[in-house]
């Protein structure tokens, strides 16, 4: 008997396997589409997430100098619900790229010749959001201390940029030591100079860098925050400075397509612009006097 108590179980058993095994297989389909659904509402789910989060952060791509000034002005509007993100960029030419690309919303390192001609060239589909400040340029010397005194055959170094090495040209034909065919020809070169007495010889380097030529040869065209940055020289020791002019003043650049979600950008703009931290800022980084209102 126990034999076959065993042999009944075991035939039960196996029954019983069977029945669950076809009823697994009947109601796999469901379990297989209820585990996918589930999987897709999880991803939608996280892709709004996500968006949701990107919609909320304003990203704007900045040179190095301006890291500090723009985050003073993002921990201002934190306060106000909007959130920044900062991206620095090392050179000229990526931050458009990314704006371009939709990579970042905005970016704040050019002025108007520089976007200007920045469009002509790439044909991107940028412009001027807002604006912002601006600062005077000078020529530098550690060697003399008039331009007088610079001699003949001087090595002078400019950015290699059109738009800054035209701004440099404009700044040296101002200061009397070349002639350029056109002083309002933004876009300027070597081969525009119509006179040259002192035979100056020019030479060309990323625009950040001319700070740190200032050793090396006998006169540079300087940006007061690059010279800060660099500790080379007060800016307030230019032997000759350029006039304001606010085609020069930095720009809030995006694609003129950009939708300015709840206003974030704009509120970010309003708050660069009256900032009593943000003018501190400045003063610090590039010296009092050396740096102007762009938006008045």
């Amino acid at each position: 008997m126990l034999k076959l108590g065993q042999n009944f179980g075991s035939l039960a058993g196996s029954n019983n396997g069977k029945i669950m095994a076809i009823q697994f297989k009947q109601h796999k389909p469901w379990l297989l589409g209820i585990t996918i659904l589930i999987v897709v509402l999880g991803l939608v789910g996280y892709r709004y997430i996500k968006n949701k989060q990107a919609d909320d952060v304003l990203t704007i791509g900045i040179s190095p100098p301006y890291a500090e000034l723009l985050q003073s002005v993002a921990n201002e509007v934190e306060k106000q619900g909007v959130h920044v993100k900062l991206v620095e960029f090392s050179d000229w030419r990526a931050p458009n790229v990314a704006v371009q690309n939709g990579d970042i919303d905005a970016n704040f390192f050019q002025q108007s010749v520089f976007l200007r001609n920045a469009v002509k060239e790439t044909g991107y589909d940028l412009h001027a959001f807002g604006v912002g400040s601006g600062s005077h340029v000078g020529l530098y010397s550690k060697k003399y201390k008039s331009l007088e005194e610079l001699p003949s055959k001087a090595r002078v170094a400019i950015p290699n940029d059109p738009v800054n090495l035209a701004r440099a040209l404009i700044l040296l034909h101002r200061a009397g030591l070349i002639q350029l065919k056109d002083i309002n020809n933004e876009l300027s070169t070597t081969q525009d100079i119509i006179a040259n007495p002192k035979q100056l010889s020019f030479v060309e380097v990323e625009g950040p860098q001319t700070a740190h030529a200032y050793n090396d040869v006998d006169l540079i065209f300087g940006f007061p925050h690059y010279l800060k940055m660099a500790k080379v020289t007060d800016p307030h020791s230019a032997l000759f400075l350029d006039p304001i002019d606010k085609k020069y003043a930095i720009l809030f650049v995006t694609r003129r397509d950009y939708q300015d979600k709840n206003q974030k950008l704009a509120t970010f703009v309003k708050a660069f612009q009256n900032s009593k931290q943000a003018q501190d800022i400045l003063d610090k980084d590039f010296g009092q006097g050396m740096w102007f209102q762009g938006w008045k």
